[in-house]
């Protein structure tokens, strides 16, 4: 199974963003847009995923989420990773939610898992760009924008149906998810 973990905003929160995206997203066919219904932080991309590994996975991940409080997060703004991604930026509790990131890498590598080592940046992917796309200026337009501070309540193992979504995009399914209830 292909699998990350992530937090996932709330309903009233994607809805802002979905609101300050939507005539971006008709106006600019040229990037590959992700459906709102996908939007979420993710904290760790796994790759494939035995089952096997999964069962001591899910047990480490639900220590891990023991470990962390809720988070107060918001979304504003964007920024890019080159002419290839364009996202919105995450505000509020950012340190924390990096130590969750961390914990959740580190949870994967004792089960196992080889993990990206680069640094975490915090961020939800809005679109990736095609062939010549320029997303300079649609991280300017999307400057101004400021969502309402949220509680990331819940950490979730999330796997990724490759082509099985509309479209042939992937269908997101949570395997489990956990509370964050440290202090």
């Amino acid at each position: 199974m292909r699998l990350f973990v992530a937090v996932q905003p709330p309903p009233d929160a994607l809805d802002e963003l979905r609101s300050a995206t939507a005539a971006m997203r008709s106006a600019h066919p040229d990037l590959r847009w992700t459906r709102p219904d996908q939007w979420h932080l993710t904290l760790g991309f796994l790759g494939d995923v035995g089952d096997e590994t999964r069962a001591d996975l899910a047990a480490r991940l639900g220590r891990a989420a023991a470990k962390h409080p809720p988070m107060r997060l918001a979304m504003h703004g964007a920024g890019r990773f080159g002419d290839r991604v364009l996202w919105t930026r995450i505000a509020g509790d950012v340190a924390a939610l990096g130590r969750l990131a961390a914990s959740v890498q580190a949870a994967a590598r004792r089960a196992g898992i080889d993990v990206e080592g680069r640094p975490y940046r915090p961020h939800l992917t809005l679109a990736r760009g095609r062939e010549g796309a320029s997303l300079r200026p649609r991280v300017d337009e999307l400057t101004g924008f400021v969502g309402s501070t949220w509680t990331a309540h819940d950490l979730h193992l999330v796997c990724s149906h490759l082509g099985a979504g509309p479209g042939r995009t992937s269908r997101y399914e949570a395997l489990a998810s956990w509370p964050l209830t440290g202090s």
